[in-house]
């Protein structure tokens, strides 16, 4: 029998969402097996949605559905506890299923998805145990859409006017890897310039203590200009080749980026912090009463 090793428990709570005394029991009766140890706790209906406020379902997947012509895409987000649920194939069918009906009823809202798809939820529900929730839905229709998924957890659709499908798939790999806030400079708003301009001035508040306002100026104006770059897409260096502005490569390619769509998994979702040290604390002075 392997040993049960701390390490081996916290790996087991943490893909299963379990406490560490019943990870820690799933796996002696497993003799030291973590994946038998999942399947064991799986089959006795242990793997289960706490009843518990804390419990948010802030894991889970984004899927994609684009077009055979590239002219409309849906991306949507499915949420549930555990990431170890988000990889089983009980999650994934919900998934595709989810994101095959968005895409052929033409939906550009959830609450038609979530309407349409709350009984196939509930079994899922009842057969894993977990929290499970269709998010948000984005429908994209354009001259031509593009899309990127990296792994379950980031999704991003890119719209063009012009260009390829290669164009923008790489547009939407860059849109993946550098979380771009807004399109262009034009549509960062007045009280998102002023934000940054009042955080600038209290972090550099020695700095520019004593010099003339017209010196501080150019320095604020220095820093919106970097901030502006740095938040919107068609400004930003381009990640395969950083000499290149991302606006700059779609026009050298005759397109014009029209707007983009990027979801993360989780993003947005205030989720319960977990001191496993603490917990296991807990645990044993549980176990001494």
């Amino acid at each position: 029998m392997a040993e049960i090793t701390a390490a081996l428990v916290k790996e087991l709570r943490e893909r299963t969402g379990q406490g560490m005394m019943d990870c820690k029991k799933a796996l002696t009766a497993a003799g030291g097996d973590i994946e038998k140890a999942i399947d064991d706790m799986r089959a006795a209906g242990a793997i289960k949605a706490a009843k518990k406020a804390g419990n948010i379902a802030a894991e889970g997947a984004i899927a994609v559905k684009v077009a055979d012509d590239n002219t409309r895409a849906v991306i949507i987000e499915v949420n549930s506890q555990t990431d170890f649920l988000a990889l089983q194939d009980d999650f994934k069918n919900f998934v595709n299923s989810s994101v095959e009906k968005a895409f052929a009823e033409k939906m550009t809202d959830a609450a038609p998805l979530i309407a349409a798809q709350e009984t196939d939820r509930e079994a899922l529900v009842a057969k894993c145990g977990e929290n499970v929730n269709i998010r948000r839905l984005t429908t994209v229709e354009a001259d031509l859409v593009g899309s990127y998924l990296h792994g379950h957890r980031i999704g991003v659709l890119v719209a063009l006017k012009g260009g390829s499908v290669e164009l923008a798939k790489e547009i939407a790999m860059h849109v993946a890897a550098s979380n771009p806030q807004f399109l262009d400079p034009s549509q960062v708003s007045e009280e998102a310039v002023a934000k940054e301009k009042e955080i600038f001035l209290a972090l550099n508040e020695d700095k520019i203590k004593g010099k003339p306002a017209e010196i501080v100026e150019k320095m604020v104006a220095g820093r919106i200009s970097k901030f502006l770059a740095e938040a919107s897409l068609v400004e930003q260096a381009f990640v395969k080749d950083p000499d290149v502005k991302v606006g700059e490569l779609a026009k050298k390619a005759g397109a014009e980026i029209v707007s983009f769509v990027r979801y993360e998994v989780g993003e947005g979702i205030e989720r319960a912090e977990v001191d496993f040290a603490a917990e296991v604390a807990a645990q044993v002075a549980a176990t001494k009463q």
